[in-house]
């Protein structure tokens, strides 16, 4: 069963700078999704109360809503990618050696980062399209590119988590399924528990249902 468990401490040489980023990315991406949620959090109740008790509901808020979902959605993908906690079918994965497993985490992790980019230069051509459209939200007039502009950011930013997980596979020994988490295995029999033992074998219960077919029911 595979596990992310972090790595050593802070690289020398040339990801020195790459280190700096990704704590710069971190310190980032940590503030947006707690005060991003909290804030989401606190516009949902507000709105609540306000239609339930004082009878006129926050006109703004589904679409301060709307902003922080997509705010915290593409902003956390890059933290998930982070911690390792993306989803994996690792079925044919895990029965690799640990060098096959290296290879394949480089090649996975640079195809998504890739594909990241891709995304991520698709997404702006959108927000560039809907600047240029001049479009703005129903209630707070606000453009509405900037609801959107989080999506192509979101994909940068995963995209540098891969291409950093690549970087730091080809720095490090293990295989990191993160810049800083290392796929670690635990040892399946030891998590599981022991098998139940029987009191007699095969050929005691078969003699005990003998007996007591010839016996016949008691009455």
């Amino acid at each position: 069963m595979a596990e992310a468990k972090q790595g050593g401490g802070r690289p020398g040489g040339a990801l020195g700078a790459l280190y700096l980023l990704d704590r710069v990315i971190a310190k980032f991406e940590s503030w947006v999704l707690a005060y991003g949620v909290i804030l989401m959090a606190v516009n949902s109740i507000a709105n609540v109360i306000g239609r339930f008790v004082i009878g006129q509901s926050i006109y703004f808020s589904p679409e301060l809503n709307q902003f922080l979902i997509v705010l915290v959605t593409f902003v956390g993908l890059g933290y998930a990618t982070r911690q390792g906690r993306h989803i994996r079918m690792s079925a044919f994965y895990d029965q690799l050696p640990d060098r096959g497993r290296k290879i394949l985490m480089i090649v996975i992790a640079l195809v998504t980062g890739v594909i990241m980019f891709v995304l991520a230069y698709y997404s702006y051509n959108y927000v560039d399209r809907l600047a240029r459209l001049g479009k703005v939200t129903p209630a707070l007039q606000v453009p509405l590119y900037l609801t959107y502009l989080w999506v192509p950011v979101g994909f940068v930013i995963t995209g540098i988590q891969y291409f950093l997980t690549v970087l730091r596979n080809f720095q490090k020994s293990d295989v990191y399924i993160s810049f800083e988490h290392v796929d670690s295995y635990d040892e399946m029999d030891d998590a599981l528990p022991p098998a139940p033992r029987e009191d007699s074998g095969p050929g005691e219960r078969s003699a005990a249902g003998n007996d007591d077919s010839d016996g016949g029911p008691k009455r």
